[in-house]
């Protein structure tokens, strides 16, 4: 059969590595959509009793304050609320500003260095949860529990990989995102007689100046604050480098001073000619809702932007993978762990099986734009982008995303951000990728 070829695809992919994370991630099998035909997925751990929480508090923190996101959040508070009635939520939810959770993140170091931790938070798979979290000694191994609920045989090995260190499983993902995908308002390419996604730079160049004779900018792109013009960079890369390339500048295989980082950052600086007016201005939030008002033609985006489209009602876009991508799956993983000390401990266990659940997964998902993280996933739930995301995440070459803490220490991530961000604003080629190459050794990257 073809999809039971396609796993055996999968567990023979060379992993392409980002250290360990990049490893994790390629070894990652999507859900029940690839069981071989006649063979059953996994079964799953009940979700329907918590883990003793009746009474008490739970205190969640996370950067999900927009559309999609929100709602994914909310649809988890409900499976909660249903099987701990007697606890109340308390949703610490801190806008991400800076994008990818950078002003929640420094509020959390704050609480979590002085003693006040949350009982659970938000937090990336790989290197953002092991350097910044595990190494320091601030959270409790959930190996008991995994072997309790199921989870070792639910999730993909390399999944349960990503969460662990050193053996030890430290937090429970609830999903798989995709960051790199070109997103683009159909009307708007109509109207310059585009009707598909480039598939290169060139391509993307030449669509642009078409739009730009229409009066339209190609790209919803953010010049206030880090984050998003650091998540735009980090695909056109990507897409320069190739996967292995990309790939191997965590492992020492190719450099930040590599020709292919100046011409990223030239593509990144010709991309600015096709922006919107105000770009300068605007912060990571505010990128998806031009594409809807029809004021960008496109944008690059995780998967995010998919639950996004749903709570605005949006269905007059198209997308593909980002230009030079394609085969490729540049992979983030959301998750929530068990902070030592924190007051709340049985109501946090109870919140953390609802996270690995199914039916917590398959309530979280749908709306939040990502695929789930566990193998036996209703696929009758996901809409056509999440099937195809989830056909992609089998048979493409996975590597982890720089901005969204898989591929790269929390340190780098901040760097990598804040240098990409003053590009925007200097332009500088030269002096940028001179940045980036100090950044790198002083992350020990080559």
């Amino acid at each position: 059969m073809k999809m039971s070829k396609r796993i055996s695809r999968r567990q023979s992919l060379k992993l392409l590595g980002l250290g360990a994370a990049g490893a994790a991630l390629a070894a990652c099998a999507p859900p029940a959509a690839q069981a071989p035909a006649g063979q059953a997925p996994a079964a799953a751990p009940a979700a329907a009793a918590g883990s003793g929480g009746s009474k008490g508090k739970l205190e969640i923190f996370s950067w999900w304050t927009n559309g999609g996101e929100v709602d994914g959040l909310n649809a988890l508070y409900d499976i909660y609320k249903k099987q701990n009635p007697g606890v109340e939520i308390i949703n610490a939810a801190i806008a991400g500003g800076s994008g990818a959770g950078g002003n929640a993140k420094a509020v959390l170091k704050t609480r979590m260095l002085g003693g006040d931790p949350p009982d659970s938070f938000q937090v990336h798979l790989g290197r953002e949860l092991i350097d910044t979290h595990v190494v320091a000694n601030r959270m409790e191994g959930l190996n008991d529990f995994y072997k309790e609920w199921g989870l070792n045989d639910a999730f993909p090995k390399g999944v349960v990989d990503l969460a662990s260190d050193k053996g030890v499983a430290y937090s429970v993902p609830v999903n798989i995102h995709r960051s790199n995908v070109f997103w683009f308002n159909k009307s708007l390419f109509s109207k310059a007689g585009l009707d598909k996604a480039p598939t290169n730079w060139d391509e993307y160049f030449a669509m642009a100046e078409k739009l730009k004779s229409k009066g339209i900018p190609m790209a919803s792109l953010s010049g206030s604050g880090a984050g998003q013009s650091a998540h735009e960079f980090e695909n056109i890369i990507l897409g320069v480098l190739g996967t292995d390339k990309y790939a191997g500048l965590f492992t020492g295989a190719t450099s930040w001073g590599d020709d292919g980082i100046k011409n990223g950052l030239d593509t990144l600086k010709k991309m600015i000619d096709y922006a919107v007016p105000n770009y300068a201005s605007l912060t990571w939030s505010d990128t998806d809702p031009l594409v809807v008002e029809g004021k960008a033609a496109s944008n690059i985006m995780g998967d995010w932007t998919n639950g996004f489209y749903k709570s605005k009602k949006f269905t007059d876009w198209g997308w593909a993978p980002t230009p030079g991508t394609a085969g490729t799956f540049l992979a983030l993983s959301d998750s929530f762990g068990l902070p030592k000390g924190v007051k709340d401990r049985d109501n946090v266990i109870a919140w953390l099986k609802v996270c690995g659940s199914k039916e917590g997964q398959d309530a979280f998902n749908p709306l939040k734009g990502s695929i789930p993280a566990r193998k036996d996933a209703d696929l009758s739930k996901y809409d056509d982008y999440q099937k195809q995301a989830i056909a992609d995440f089998a048979s493409n070459k996975i590597v982890g995303s720089i901005v969204h803490g898989a591929a790269a220490k929390e340190s780098f991530v901040n760097d990598f951000n804040n240098i990409i961000a003053e590009f925007i604003a200097n332009k500088d080629v030269s002096a940028t990728q001179g940045k980036l190459v100090d950044a790198a050794k002083t992350a020990g990257y080559k």
